[in-house]
């Protein structure tokens, strides 16, 4: 199966705490600005805002 270029891994961190919860693929043709999620933190034990990291 062929690697597909378009899609790429991506790491999410939370906001509140600065730790990297969640990694992810997306579309950098169709999405080119950073993705930001609202995600469970397990450290803070709620849902918080998760923005992608370089």
């Amino acid at each position: 199966m062929p690697k597909n270029d378009k899609r790429v891994k991506i790491t999410l961190e939370c906001t509140e705490c600065k730790r990297r919860n969640y990694i992810t693929m997306k579309n950098k043709i169709n999405d080119r600005e950073r993705l930001e999620m609202q995600k469970y933190c397990s450290h803070e034990r709620k849902h918080t805002l998760h923005k992608e990291t370089r």
